[in-house]
C-alpha cells in the first residue's frame, strides 16, 4: 500500500491545494498532518492573535478532511522529527509540502529534505503559498526583479496552474491518533486584540462571497478594504483561486494588483533572504533609539489622529488598512528617524496578516532601504488624513477623546485651544511634521558626505 503524508503549514485548506490533491490521487493512503513546531509557538516574537487565528483554522481544517473521510493529525515539537515519527508509523514513502519563502521555512525545509534523506522518505515539494513560484519570472538579464511596474507586467504574462478541486474522499485508514488541537491561550498566554476575526477556511470563503456580492469598493476608501490578508496568509484561501476568481468579475483589478505585490515581494525575499533583517539598500540613515517616542506610537498618542486611530486599531483588531500602514510607518521612520526593525516587529506581533515578506519589505519601501525607486519620500500624516478620512469618521470611531469635533478641527486638533485639548484628554503632538521631515532629510544627506 503506498501511504502519503501530506504536511501542511501555511495551505490551511481542502480547495486548491496541489500537495493534497496529487497525494491523493497518487496514493491509496494518505496521512494529513500539521506540526506545532516549538521554534515558533515559543519564539519572541510570536504573535498571541496568529496562534488564536492558527488555532480556529485548524479546527475548521480537521472537520473538512472529517467530512471527507479523513482527518488532521496534530503533532507538537521540532517538526522533522514529528514528521518522521509519522512516516515510520504509517510506513509513508512518500512526504507532500507546500513550498515557502521565508528563512525560517527555507532553513526548515532544509532540514526536512535532510531528515528525508536519512529516512529514505521521497520528499515532493509543490505551489500553493504564492500564485507565481519565486523562481519563475526573471528579467531580460536574468536576474530577479526588484522593481515592481515590470515584474506585474511579467507577472499577467505568465502561465497559470489549474485550480485543484477538492478531493472527494482523503483515505486515511485506521490506527492513527489524530492528536489534540491546544487551546491558543496554552500555546501563547500573551495579550491579544480584543475584536479578532474568525479563522479558517469556512469563514474565509464566507469573506470571498460576501466581497463578490457587493459592488467593488472604492480604491481611496481605508472602509473598503477586501481584508483577505488573513485567509491568504494563512492559506485557508488559496491566492490563486482568489486570482481566478477576481478574473472573472469586473472592478477588481487594484485587488489583482495587491495579489501581485504579494507575490513580488514573495518572490524578492526568496532571492535576497537578509532582507527581512537588514537594509536591501543600505543608505547610512542615522536611526535613533527614543523610548518615549517609540511608546507614544506603539500606543496611538503621538497628537495626530489618523496615525493614533491607526495604531489603535491595530491593537484592538490586529488589523489596518494598507495606505495606514504606509502613514504610520512613515511618521515612525521619517518622522521619528526611528528604526524601520521596531515598527516591523511591533506590526509582526499585532498584526493577523503578519507576514514576514510582505511586512519587512514594506517597511523597508517606506523607510527608503527597500525597492522604492523614491526613498526620500515622506508622508504628510494630516495631509493623507484629509484625502482618506475627509469628514474625519474614521478618526471618531477609534479616538474617541476626539469625536466632537467638526471635521475643520479634527485632523489637526493642536490648533485648538490648549485648554480645549487638555479638557479633551487626548496630548499634545509629540512632533512638527515640517520640522521632523527636514531634520529627516539633513540626516540623510548628512549620512551621504
Amino acid at each position: 500500500m503506498t501511504t502519503s503524508i501530506v504536511l501542511f503549514n501555511r495551505d490551511l485548506r481542502v480547495h486548491d491545494h496541489p500537495a493534497l490533491a496529487q497525494a491523493v490521487r497518487q496514493s491509496e493512503r494518505v496521512v494529513p498532518l500539521f506540526v506545532l513546531d516549538d521554534r515558533i509557538t515559543k519564539a519572541e516574537h510570536t504573535s498571541p492573535n496568529r496562534l488564536q487565528l492558527l488555532v480556529n483554522a485548524l479546527h475548521d481544517l480537521r472537520a473538512s478532511l472529517r467530512s471527507l473521510d479523513g482527518d488532521l493529525i496534530v503533532r507538537r515539537g521540532d517538526l522533522p522529527t514529528e514528521v518522521m515519527r509519522i512516516a515510520q508509523d504509517t510506513d509513508a514513502s512518500v512526504l507532500w509540502s507546500s513550498e515557502d519563502v521565508s528563512p525560517f521555512a527555507r532553513r526548515r525545509e532544509s532540514s526536512l529534505r535532510e531528515a528525508c534523506r536519512v529516512a529514505g522518505l521521497e520528499l515532493r515539494l509543490t505551489p500553493g503559498v504564492t500564485i507565481v513560484a519565486p523562481n519563475e519570472l526573471q528579467t531580460s538579464t536574468g536576474t530577479p526583479y526588484r522593481v515592481f511596474t515590470p515584474y506585474w507586467r511579467s507577472w499577467s504574462a505568465a502561465p497559470r496552474r489549474e485550480v485543484e478541486p477538492v478531493p472527494q474522499h482523503v483515505p486515511l485508514g485506521d490506527g492513527i491518533d489524530p492528536g489534540e488541537i491546544p487551546d491558543p491561550d496554552v500555546l501563547s498566554p500573551g495579550p491579544r486584540s480584543l475584536r479578532l476575526p474568525r479563522g479558517g477556511e469556512a469563514a474565509a470563503r464566507a469573506q470571498l462571497s460576501a466581497l463578490l456580492s457587493q459592488p467593488p469598493a472604492d480604491d481611496d476608501s481605508i472602509e473598503g478594504s477586501s481584508r483577505l490578508g488573513m485567509a491568504i496568509h494563512f492559506g485557508c484561501l488559496s491566492p490563486r483561486e482568489v486570482e481566478a476568481t477576481l478574473q472573472s468579475e469586473p472592478g477588481y483589478v487594484e485587488l489583482l494588483r495587491s495579489l501581485c505585490w504579494r507575490d513580488f515581494y514573495h518572490q524578492f525575499t526568496a532571492n535576497q533572504p537578509n532582507t527581512t533583517t537588514s537594509d536591501f539598500r543600505p543608505r547610512g540613515i542615522p536611526w535613533r533609539r527614543d523610548i518615549e517616542l517609540e511608546r507614544a506610537w506603539k500606543e496611538g498618542v503621538t497628537g495626530y489622529p489618523f496615525v493614533d486611530a491607526a495604531m489603535r486599531q491595530l491593537r484592538q483588531e490586529g488589523w489596518m488598512h494598507n495606505r495606514l500602514r504606509l502613514v504610520v510607518a512613515s511618521i515612525l521612520t521619517k518622522h521619528m528617524g526611528i528604526d524601520w526593525r521596531v515598527g516591523a516587529a511591533h506590526f509582526n506581533r499585532w498584526l493577523v496578516d503578519g507576514d514576514v515578506a510582505n511586512n519587512t519589505a514594506n517597511w523597508q519601501w517606506v523607510a527608503g532601504t527597500g525597492t522604492d525607486s523614491r526613498p526620500n519620500r515622506i508622508l504628510n500624516p494630516v495631509r493623507q488624513a484629509r484625502r482618506f478620512d475627509p469628514r474625519g469618521d474614521y478618526v471618531r470611531r477609534y479616538v474617541s477623546e476626539l469625536a466632537s469635533l467638526s471635521v475643520g478641527q479634527i485632523h489637526e486638533p493642536w490648533l485648538l485651544d490648549p485648554t480645549h485639548l487638555s479638557q479633551l484628554g487626548y496630548p499634545e503632538r509629540v512632533l512638527d511634521h515640517e520640522a521632523a521631515a527636514a531634520a529627516f532629510r539633513e540626516g540623510v544627506r548628512s549620512a551621504k558626505v
